[in-house]
């Protein structure tokens, strides 16, 4: 007979596989923005936060009734708001680049379209526009955890069960194991020392980044094959972009400043709108 600890496990499982995918993200990026703020107030005021969450809910709302004739789950607005609430770093007091990367970022789910379809993830879009349109203004978060062992075992325990629930880990495990892998092979190239090559992985960025955008559901192509070369794609287009900037490679200065998140917003919609557009063929020759 099982125990009540294995019996209660099971069920909180089971539970956690019927919600929304949104809930249990939800719950991970509050969870890095509190242990974050805790530890290294990484967030630098909480008026970016509330004008980052309110740009993003008043942009769903606003655009759901209009477009589509009711308001939307705002769940999908809060997990944009706090992501660009912690990623996009102004190089001044600003407020701007949070109110514009709200707006930019929840509209693009509205407008860029494929198939009825949105290809980019919301924050994915919002802050590669703002990195690549205004780098005089605008940087991402680059802190990382250091050596704090319990802050990253929290995080990453709470990403990778709830990414396995979501049917996603293979994607975060694909990624990580490319970045690992070419972080060693940049190593050699650059003669840089290993650990501070994959050091980044220990920071909320790339925390973010693995548990959430390039494991958003919405924007990531529809076979668990697809989805990993689409991770090792997304990693290899990132160390790409790395060495590119180690050897001062001027036509890719514009990516410099966040490679894997621009890596992110050149290879996801590309195969994503591939992939819609397999599906559709494959519907009309059925």
């Amino acid at each position: 007979m099982a125990s009540p600890s294995l019996v209660a496990s099971r069920a909180l499982w089971a539970r956690l596989g019927g919600l929304d995918p949104r809930y249990p993200v939800s719950f991970l990026i509050t969870l890095i923005l509190v242990l974050g703020e805790a530890r290294y107030g990484i967030l630098g005021g909480y008026d970016r936060l509330a004008t980052a969450l309110g740009v993003c809910v008043a942009t769903e709302l606003a655009l759901s009734w209009w477009l589509r004739g009711g308001f939307a789950n705002v769940a999908s607005a809060y997990i944009t708001g706090i992501s660009l609430a912690l990623l996009i770093k102004p190089r001044a007091d600003l407020l701007w680049p949070f109110a514009l990367g709200g707006f930019l970022a929840i509209a693009s789910k509205y407008v860029l379209q494929y198939r009825g379809r949105h290809l980019w993830n919301p924050s994915n879009f919002a802050i590669s526009l703002l990195v690549v349109a205004a780098p005089a203004s605008v940087a991402i978060l680059s802190h990382q955890w250091g050596n704090d062992l319990a802050t990253n075992a929290v995080i990453w325990c709470f990403g990778l069960l709830i990414a396995a629930r979501v049917g996603m880990l293979h994607v975060t495990l694909t990624y990580v194991a490319c970045f690992v892998a070419l972080a060693l092979a940049r190593s050699g190239i650059v003669g840089g020392p290993l650990l501070a090559e994959i050091a980044p992985l220990t920071g909320p960025m790339y925390q973010l980044f693995i548990f959430f955008m390039i494991t958003d559901p919405k924007t990531t192509v529809s076979t668990v094959r697809g989805r990993v070369i689409v991770a090792a794609a997304v990693a290899v287009a990132e160390t790409a972009i790395r060495l590119a900037g180690d050897y001062h490679v001027a036509v890719l200065r514009p990516l410099y400043p966040a490679p894997p998140i621009l890596a992110l917003a050149i290879v996801g919609p590309l195969a994503k709108a591939l992939d819609l557009y397999r599906e559709a063929r494959s519907g009309r020759s059925s």
